[in-house]
């Protein structure tokens, strides 16, 4: 679950994270009278809160709200009106969005911070090694996504006991690393020991401070922030109910939700649908690989039924994107069968008129391909992972 950047910047400022005084605002004139709460002479930041980084390298689709991005410096009051109606209302598109972009229905309203010096600070599961790993960059001359894709020896990963947390070792190597002087150690170990403890204390599958910052006294204050918790420990967070904003959820996301999936939207033209997020993402890569895209994914998970799968595949096919489907399944917890099962049924209801492969491998695999085959769908079987890609991406080609 995505919180918003003024959420999140709650969360680590509960731990001690410094954050820019900055309140939320729903309409122009609420902007500026919380505004002058903020900072009485400005100057001031702007943030569209939608769940979406890149915010300030997007665009919005309306003409009303200008060619900047979501992400704004406004010095008067009366240009923080301006640009507050013009962006309240209006849908911004970035890189980590559809298309269609994302409404704008609030505002942080923050005062500006003047820093020295930027980096980027993240944690995050790694799921390979079974731990959670510290990453950090200077992000002083590009930006985290640049050095993510062609610099990735410029992104320190520090493996962080899940007991007690960044050690002093380890703050020691993170300064070295960013070149920090030695007189903000204690203030810098304070602020990885804060972001230890809010991905700890809320079950946090990611948390991104992008960029932090240093200012001329010392201090390191997260100018932007952004974490996912972990929806399947809810249970343990009654708190957090009141942090979740359907607002940022489709009708398709929303529903998959229902039946304990898990579903994402992307621009391209495949469906998919996995039981493991590890196998959504190297499809993903596969797919991409060869020349394809992904329009969407769906996890199926494990404890499902016939009706909760073929429930699932009506989610991709009322995909206006998707062109084709490939379900690769690993029968573990999934039986192979009730994925079968869930296919003729959502056939039966909605027809299969795009290309569909399906992997089976695991659990009552050899029980599903029969099932498959006795009922004579329009469908491609494939052996492997390589074979269902190669297959799905020449049925779409064919099909153009």
């Amino acid at each position: 679950m995505n919180v918003h950047e003024y959420q999140a910047k709650q969360l680590l400022n509960y731990n001690g994270i410094k954050i820019p005084k900055g309140k939320i605002a729903y309409t122009a004139n609420e902007a500026r009278q919380v505004a002058k709460i903020v900072n009485a002479k400005g100057p001031w930041i702007l943030k569209a809160q939608i769940q979406s980084g890149a915010r300030n390298s997007g665009h919005f689709l309306e003409p009303k709200a200008g060619t900047q991005g979501g992400i704004r410096q406004v010095k008067s009051l009366k240009d923080l009106w301006k640009e507050a109606e013009s962006m309240l209302g209006s849908t911004l598109v970035t890189k980590q969005t559809t298309p269609q972009g994302k409404l704008v229905s609030r505002l942080y309203v923050e005062t500006y911070v003047k820093v020295n010096f930027t980096f980027y600070a993240g944690m995050a599961i790694d799921r390979v090694n079974s731990v959670i790993t510290l990453l950090l960059a200077n992000t002083k001359d590009d930006d985290i996504n640049t050095i993510a894709n062609s610099a990735t020896d410029q992104i320190l990963r520090l493996p962080l006991d899940p007991v007690n947390g960044p050690t002093h070792a380890q703050t020691n190597r993170a300064m070295d690393f960013l070149k920090l002087q030695q007189r903000n150690y204690d203030r810098f170990y304070a602020f990885l020991r804060g972001m230890f403890k809010t991905f700890m204390q809320n079950d946090a599958l990611m948390i991104e401070i992008n960029p932090a910052g240093v200012m001329k006294n010392g201090d390191i204050i997260a100018l932007d922030a952004k974490i996912t918790l972990d929806e399947r420990a809810l249970f343990r967070h009654p708190e957090h109910e009141k942090l979740k904003d359907d607002y940022e959820t489709g009708p398709r996301e929303l529903k998959a939700a229902k039946y304990d999936f898990t579903y994402h939207e992307f621009d391209g033209s495949i469906g998919c649908i996995v039981n493991g997020e590890g196998m959504a993402m190297a499809m993903c890569d596969m797919i991409k690989n060869r020349g394809g895209n992904i329009a969407c994914w769906l996890n199926v998970k494990g404890g499902v039924d016939r009706d909760k799968i073929a429930a699932g595949i009506k989610i991709i096919v009322t995909n206006p994107r998707v062109e084709g489907i490939v379900i690769n399944i690993i029968g573990g917890f999934v039986r192979c069968d009730l994925i079968a099962d869930g296919i003729i049924d959502a056939a039966a209801e909605v027809g299969m008129n795009i290309p569909l492969v399906v992997r089976f491998e695991g659990t009552n695999r050899d029980e599903a391909k029969n099932i498959l085959r006795q009922a004579q769908l329009p469908l491609m079987l494939a052996h492997n992972t390589d074979d269902a890609v190669n297959k799905i991406l020449q049925s779409i080609q064919e099909n153009e």
